[in-house]
């Protein structure tokens, strides 16, 4: 998302060891243009190279060559920023935008939401043409959901934007709108890299290459005493061995891992990515026509598309709470529907193998117990500085007689305290959100069979967030994702949290 792309007819790129090394003639020529008249304030090296008729970076390392030996020019490095329209923005130029091909394909009584899937721009556009309120699902439509339109027309802003960029307009284009189009892969930003070259203290168009080698015929010949040789660099480092390298996010797991294993936690499974939406959403006392649920919130997956059984009894308690309650809880009132809580998705927090867990403590006599689970967890999210669509949750769980909200407040001021998070500082300028926590209720403990007088404690966090304080990074796509910088990973210190 929004990768920064190198123009490699354009850019002086390469560092000095993996730069071509110029033709003889290119360092000489250059020397030359710049003694010409009307090179006195300096060159442009896209110019220079396109006035030598040679490529840019051969013109780059000629450049650098010349700055080996000395004084002899000076090179300011310098960077513009422009912007194109990506693949994907050259069709939505020609097509318009998903989410608008969706909306003017909808007949006006709308269509079955597998069907719409099917329509131009329908698996692409559906969820942001949701986000702008353009159409709605119906879910209690006969024949299952039907997607209708919600608005008599709506206005194509993205090819709107696109064309002005096309036409050099893209100033003019709201930086907000710019950024909107870029995450979404539209728009890429193109980073120009050149150089202005000028005269050095020491210009000369004769500049003789130092040697770099003293060889046994220039000592054989004594030629060795005229020639120049380039100064030896006695504190230069040697290369560094290779290695492998620990990734943040693994550094700060496995403290993670540390601290709860000293607080006297077990580790829960947690090795089925996709998962029921009974688990995931029934079982934790989720409503059915809870937001969360809806696909743009939520990957479900289409093969297989349910699960093949739930647990006999437990679900019909389940369904029981949420159509008519129970245990003390008038529940939410509506039909309970079976299909629904056998659609498998991709689990949305590792919530789900905590109520897992507990329902298999239910199962046998009762013994307090402290789980814990670091795993990945999946969200339709929109992507930000502070979200992706994969990360990762860090879940604590504690089930005893009488716990109240004091042992849930003592027990995370040991766990952020060991964490060194007492205080949070965050790059971002503002308050981060690292976690939730709570007292989980009854109507999701008692259908499990749990005693009456069992209190569960919960709280989670990404791991991605405090990774991202303790290390600086201020942007989550720079950490995880493809735009992850591999030297980050070599650089990056072992993090000791405060413990």
């Amino acid at each position: 998302h929004g990768t920064h792309h190198a123009q490699h007819g354009l850019c002086a790129t390469p560092k000095m060891a993996n730069a071509p090394l110029p033709p003889p003639g290119v360092a000489a020529r250059l020397l030359e243009r710049l003694d010409q008249p009307g090179a006195s304030g300096g060159l442009c090296s896209i110019q220079a190279a396109a006035e030598l008729g040679v490529d840019h970076q051969t013109l780059v390392g000629a450049v650098k060559s010349l700055q080996a030996l000395g004084e002899v020019i000076e090179a300011e490095a310098r960077t513009a920023t422009r912007w194109e329209l990506s693949p994907e923005g050259e069709e939505v130029l020609r097509d318009g935008s998903p989410e608008v091909r969706l909306f003017r394909s909808l007949p006006e009584e709308g269509l079955p939401q597998g069907e719409a899937m099917k329509l131009p721009g329908g698996s692409l556009g559906f969820s942001k043409a949701m986000a702008n309120k353009w159409v709605r699902l119906d879910k209690g439509a006969p024949g299952g959901p039907r997607v209708l339109r919600a608005v008599p027309s709506v206005q194509d802003t993205v090819q709107e934007h696109l064309g002005q960029v096309r036409t050099g307009g893209a100033q003019a284009v709201p930086e907000r709108d710019r950024s909107e189009l870029k995450r979404r892969k539209l728009l890429l930003e193109m980073t120009l890299k050149s150089y202005w070259i000028r005269k050095g203290s020491a210009f000369s168009t004769a500049v003789a290459r130092p040697e770099t080698e003293l060889t046994p015929e220039m000592i054989a010949t004594g030629s060795w005493r005229q020639l120049p040789f380039k100064p030896y660099n006695f504190s230069s480092l040697g290369l560094p061995p290779a290695c492998g390298h620990l990734h943040p996010l693994l550094k700060v797991r496995s403290e993670l891992r540390q601290i709860f294993l000293e607080m006297g936690f077990t580790e829960m499974r947690t090795d089925n990515f996709v998962e029921s939406s009974f688990w995931n959403f029934d079982a934790l006392f989720q409503p059915q026509q809870h937001p969360a649920r809806d696909q743009h919130d939520t990957f479900f997956l289409l093969d297989p598309a349910e699960a093949p059984q739930l647990p006999p009894g437990y679900y019909n308690k389940v369904k029981k709470v949420h159509s008519q309650g129970g245990y003390g809880s008038q529940g939410y009132r509506y039909e309970w529907k079976v299909e629904e809580a056998r659609k498998n998705l991709l689990r949305t927090h590792t919530t789900s193998a905590s109520a897992r867990a507990l329902f298999q403590l239910a199962r046998q006599k009762f013994t307090p117990v402290k789980y814990f689970s670091i795993d990945r967890v999946f969200r339709n999210e929109s992507l930000d500085a502070t979200h992706l669509a994969e990360f990762h949750q860090v879940e604590g769980v504690v089930a005893d007689r009488g716990l109240t909200l004091g042992h849930l407040m003592g027990t995370l001021r040991q766990f952020f305290t060991k964490l060194g998070l007492i205080l949070i500082p965050s790059g971002l300028k503002k308050w981060v959100e690292v976690g939730n926590s709570g007292v989980f209720r009854p109507e999701l403990l008692l259908p499990m069979g749990l005693p009456e007088n069992v209190t569960v404690i919960a709280w989670g966090l990404s791991l991605e967030r405090p990774t991202m304080i303790k290390y600086g990074i201020k942007n989550i796509r720079e950490l995880m994702g493809h735009r992850v910088n591999l030297q980050m990973v070599y650089d990056s210190p072992m993090c000791r949290l405060d413990v």
